[in-house]
């Protein structure tokens, strides 16, 4: 029944207002029942005034209330087969009315928790938890897309197997419970497939390259995916796929398999099929080993495989040429050639195929010896050589040996120069070729050279009395010639010799040479020796002339010569000699003698010494001047010329010399004067009485005397 509110409000500033409120009648509920196990459904009369209603379900001291707007409303999270206490109260502006007489509902059993599995392609088992309340069960079954019949089962018991179903088809599955009084539960719906059946009609083939086997069978209804098995005795392998083949790889090698296939789909998997046996290819063989013996000759050797019908094994050479092998033993022999690299690979065979491939060997013969050895050049200390280029040597070691000495010398390539070696001496050389993986072949064979002789060492050079010059040095060289060279501005003058000496004649004069000498065998020449400066004497001077300048000075003079510094002139007699040393082309000599014999020598000196004795030869010098010369008028027109003879028997010329001519006689032989007639006079003449020469030639250096011959009462002065 409807009661009356009073409300009150206070306003601040303003008098109190009392308002009167009338509050919503009080719902009636009609019914309430449960067709979910965790709600309860009530169903009410509307109440004028009410906006909302105020639900309440209580079970004990749970209380659970749920606002809705009109009828019929549902009371949520509640708990299954529970007795609860229903009341409802309506809302309006006014407030909320009393709650309504209480109703009971109970709510309806939960629903069986279903757990399905497919234990055979024709089967489902089906199982739950015991449900409150429940005291039995309803399970039906159909396939999912509605086609076929539909089986229901009832049972006390929590599980239940449908049989006879199709294998790989999907199902659904739905149960529930019921109480003492018959009323049903909440029902549970699920799916489930039953597990595909065994693929069968097996194909296998294998693929021996890839040691993989590809396996094919006919498809299965309702498979999701394929697995195919394959077994041995130290291994499985597997593949999946949801297509009708697989290739199941990575299999080993050398063994037998047993392959199967099972299809499987989100209810299980299908038994495996039949198996297949596979038999692999025989593994690559191991351990094998490689010998060289004698060389030439390859021998190949390895482990036995399980499995295998026969061996084939392959040789290829770096060039390409590939030969082989077939054999049912674990060894084969084969040709090899120095300085090549063989690949090795040896493979087992049986009716799947070739074994994989193993390890490759490779096997580097050693380099080939080099064969056209050829000396380009032997000198004293050094030996050139040169040779082709060999297969497979990337380094060649030459060595040369002399008894203890031993030369060595590396090169990458074909030439190499021994240096430091010993001059004349017979080596040993042998070049040996050398690769990284193989080292030196030292079977090369050895070639002798010999080194050119040694240098020769010039003792001393002299000049002998013929002027020849004789070069004398050490020889030490077995059969050699020795030529010593002498070189210069004027040419090249040479002797040879197997001895230790030998002459050189004809050097022009005044010249300097170097000297050396080479010793020569068959091996060749030596170096020069050490040179040593050879000078020849100087040239002497040509055109010696001397001539008297007065009755005790000669002039002695000569054309230059090559190479001379200085001259020496001698002039000697009985009587004592006169040097004089000179850088000119003449010299004066004094003190001389008249009348005397003497021997005129020149000497000609080089800056460094030498002396060349140049000419000697005789000179006279001249007769002395007459003494006591004296003039005597001869009449008007003539004079007489009186003298006294000097020391030895001599010629003399009587000379008159005047502005008015010149006048001259000769006296007879014996006599001491000389008559000089028809002179003019009035004129003043030198007169000069002279010895003369025996070549004529009359001395000018005697003292003069004057005349005058005025008039023909003159005299002479």
């Amino acid at each position: 029944m409807a009661g009356r509110a009073q409300k009150c409000l206070s306003l601040i500033g303003f008098s109190l207002i009392c308002l009167k409120m009338v509050t919503p009648e009080i719902p009636t509920i009609d019914q309430a029942y449960s067709k979910i196990s965790n709600s309860i459904t009530v169903e009410w009369a509307t109440v004028p005034g009410a906006i909302s209603y105020l639900l309440t379900a209580k079970d004990g001291d749970t209380v659970i209330e749920t606002t809705v707007t009109n009828s019929p409303g549902t009371v949520t999270g509640l708990k299954a087969a529970t007795l609860y206490q229903i009341t409802i109260r309506s809302i309006s502006a006014a407030g909320q009315s009393q709650a309504s007489p209480p109703k009971q509902a109970k709510t309806v059993l939960a629903a069986p928790v279903l757990e399905v599995s497919s234990p055979s392609p024709d089967s489902i088992l089906v199982q739950w938890d015991a449900v409150y309340m429940a005291i039995g069960f309803s399970v039906s079954i159909m396939q999912a897309n509605g086609l076929g019949r539909i089986w229901k089962e009832n049972t006390t018991n929590t599980s239940l197997t449908f049989s006879s179903l199709d294998a790989g088809t999907l199902y659904t599955i739905k149960a529930y419970a019921w109480n003492a009084n018959g009323i049903p539960g909440d029902d549970s719906t699920c799916n489930q497939r039953t597990s595909p059946r065994a693929p069968a009609n097996i194909q296998v083939s294998f693929d021996s390259g890839a040691l993989k086997a590809s396996v094919s069978w006919t498809p299965t209804e309702g498979a999701f995916n394929y697995t195919v098995m394959a077994l041995s005795d130290s291994s499985q392998r597997s593949c999946s796929t949801t297509l009708s083949s697989c290739s199941v790889s990575s299999l080993q090698c050398g063994t037998e398999y047993l392959i199967s296939v099972s299809a499987s789909n989100d209810a299980g998997s299908s038994k495996s099929s039949s198996a297949v046996t596979l038999k692999t290819v025989a593994c690559a063989p191991g351990r094998v080993t490689i010998q060289e013996d004698p060389p030439g000759h390859l021998s190949v050797a390895w482990s036995n495989v399980e499995l295998r019908d026969y061996y084939v094994a392959f040789v290829k050479s770096d060039d390409g040429l590939e030969v082989h092998c077939n054999t049912s033993l674990t060894q084969c022999n084969f040709l090899c050639e120095c300085g090549f690299t063989y690949f090795i690979s040896v493979f087992a065979y049986n009716k799947a195929g070739q074994s994989p491939l193993g390890d490759v060997f490779n096997y580097t013969t050693a380099p080939c010896c080099p064969s056209d050895i050829n000396p380009v050049l032997v000198s004293s200390d050094r030996v050139e050589i040169v040779w082709s280029p060999v297969r497979g040597a990337e380094l060649y070691e030459t060595e040369a040996k002399a008894g203890h000495s031993v030369v060595e010398c590396n090169n990458t390539a074909p030439a190499c120069t021994l240096s430091a070696l010993e001059c004349d001496t017979k080596y040993n050389i042998t070049v040996y070729s050398f690769s990284e993986v193989r080292g030196s072949n030292l079977s090369c064979s050895s070639h002798f050279i010999t080194t050119a002789p040694c240098s020769p060492e010039i003792k001393n050079i002299s000049k002998d009395a013929f002027s020849m010059i004789n070069v004398h040095w050490r020889a030490t060289n077995d059969d050699a010639i020795y030529t010593v060279t002498a070189q210069g501005q004027k040419g090249l003058f040479q002797c040879s010799s197997t001895g230790e000496a030998c002459t050189i004649g004809g050097l022009p004069c005044g010249s300097l040479f170097s000297v050396t000498a080479v010793a020569e065998t068959l091996a060749g020449k030596s170096l020069p020796s050490y040179s040593m400066p050879l000078e020849t004497v100087p040239c002497c001077p040509a055109g010696l002339t001397a001539a008297q300048v007065t009755q005790s000075t000669i002039n002695v003079s000569w054309t230059i010569g090559t190479v001379t510094q200085t001259y020496v002139t001698v002039l000697e007699s009985h009587i004592g000699q006169s040097k004089c040393h000179t850088q000119q082309n003449h010299c004066l000599l004094g003190c001389i003698a008249c009348g005397i014999n003497y021997t005129v020598a020149l000497k000609a000196i080089s800056p460094t010494g030498l002396t060349a004795d140049c000419a000697h030869r005789s000179y006279s010098s001249s007769a002395c001047c007459p003494l006591g010369v004296k003039l005597y008028r001869l009449g008007p027109n003539g004079i007489r010329i009186y003298w006294q003879a000097s020391r030895g028997s001599a010629n003399y010329s009587t000379d008159l010399y005047g502005s008015k001519g010149s006048f001259m006689c000769a006296p007879s032989a014996g006599l001491s004067f000389c008559d000089v007639t028809d002179i003019p006079c009035g004129d003043v003449y030198t007169v000069m009485v002279s010895p003369v020469a025996e070549t004529g030639l009359k001395l000018t250096f005697c003292p003069k005397k004057l005349y005058s011959g005025k008039s023909n009462n003159s005299s002479p002065r």
